[in-house]
């Protein structure tokens, strides 16, 4: 039976690395949609989700199962909350992705945002793929380095964030109020999902650890 346990702790973790790399792909995927304006992609990484989705309740499905059959202590009990805290976030990490991918259709021919902003969207995609690419390396290797550098990269999402709000509060912006909205929107998903992410790297830490204190990079 122990070993039966054992086997399946592993498995939680390995499903962790499966959503973390759909995940990452969504998000790759919903940002080239959004800048080429690719109404085929958007639909594809749109309709994925529900992948992550099932994914998702399989794996808190099988931690629920654990925690009331096993009896689980210390380390491994840990590791099922742990597992079940991060799968929430994850999930929602597909979500925002989905979300850029349905304004992509949403605004389909036309670009979402104007061309002014876009190198600010450029450089807010690039570092949630970065960090969610070093978020599937640290659930495969525990190397806690990783948690301080995902911080590090969020903390330039978070500035890159605040200006574009700096932008469309501007005298000079001409744009529409729905090009407002929908800028403001796509700032916050690619905000959102590194905070999740970070969310998710507080719990490796933590599993690892096993003090909320250290977590702090």
């Amino acid at each position: 039976m122990r070993k039966l346990f054992q086997a399946d702790l592993i498995n939680l973790g390995e499903q962790l690395i499966q959503i973390t790399t759909l995940v990452h792909a969504a998000m790759e995927k919903a940002y080239t949609a959004f800048d080429t304006t690719d109404l085929q992609l958007a639909e594809e990484v749109i309709a994925a989700d529900a992948q992550i989705d099932r994914l998702q309740v399989e794996l808190d499905e099988k931690a629920i199962e654990l925690l009331a059959l096993q009896g689980p202590v210390a380390s491994d009990l840990r590791m099922i909350v742990g597992a079940l805290r991060m799968s929430t976030s994850l999930e929602r990490m597909g979500d925002l992705a989905r979300h850029i991918a349905q304004l992509a259709r949403m605004r389909y021919p036309d670009r979402v945002a104007p061309d002014a902003l876009h190198p600010v969207f450029d450089k807010m995609a690039k570092l949630t793929t970065q960090i969610s690419a070093r978020l599937i390396t640290l659930l495969e290797t525990r190397e806690l380095h990783l948690v301080a550098e995902i911080h590090a990269l969020n903390e330039q999402l978070n500035d890159l964030h605040a200006s574009v709000f700096t932008i469309v509060a501007a005298e000079d912006w001409q744009q529409s109020p729905a090009t407002s909205v929908d800028s403001s929107l796509v700032s916050r998903f690619f905000e959102r999902y590194g905070d999740h992410a970070v969310a998710v790297a507080n719990k490796v830490d933590y599993l690892v650890t096993g003090s909320w204190d250290s977590r702090e990079h």
